[in-house]
């Protein structure tokens, strides 16, 4: 993942613990980089590492915590700095929905070396839609709805977020039923 995600997770971290918290969760971590650069790739173990750190520091699961960076990616990360593709995705959140297939082909003329997940969308209705989320990256289903849960913040449209299968029930990717 590129720096730009580590970054992220510190953000978060010491906007809402402090930066005491966020030096002893990088400590507990056992990595030891002291600056993450935003356009630089970094392997994916790092990534697991804080949040596996952040977990056992702050006392809730590893996929509370993705949940909450799920949310504040979307909400401060991805609204700050890609405000502009966020706007050219959607006016609400179904429009925005509809087009997350191609908002990371916009994203890879910025970050190159992406290894971006796939998105498909299909039982399109009024006030809901599936998600299909095709990614080599495992155990990011947390990740996932904190997402789809900040797109509904973002949108101002409040949504039910239901995992529908995944992987570690045989599956190849994992679906979730949005509902607005």
């Amino acid at each position: 993942m590129y720096g730009l995600v580590n970054k992220s997770i510190q953000e978060l971290i010491t906007t809402n613990f402090g930066e005491e918290k966020w030096e002893i969760i990088k400590a507990n971590s056992e990595i030891e980089i002291d600056y993450f650069i935003s356009t630089e790739p970094y392997d994916d173990s790092i990534t697991y590492k804080l949040a596996q750190a952040a977990s056992i520091e702050l006392g809730i699961s590893v996929d509370e915590v993705l949940f909450a960076f799920g949310e504040w990616w979307v909400l401060k990360t991805g609204n700050e700095k890609y405000g502009g593709l966020m706007k050219a995705g959607g006016s609400n959140l179904k429009e925005f929905l509809i087009n997350l297939p191609l908002f990371h082909d916009r994203i890879m003329l910025i970050y190159p070396k992406l290894t971006p997940p796939e998105f498909k969308i299909d039982e399109i209705e009024d006030r809901s839609l599936v998600v299909h989320y095709y990614s080599k990256r495992e155990g990011l289903v947390g990740f996932m709805k904190g997402l789809l849960s900040g797109l509904g913040k973002l949108f101002e449209s409040p949504v039910e977020i239901f995992h529908l299968f995944g992987r570690e029930n045989g599956d190849d990717h994992e679906a979730f039923k949005v509902s607005w």
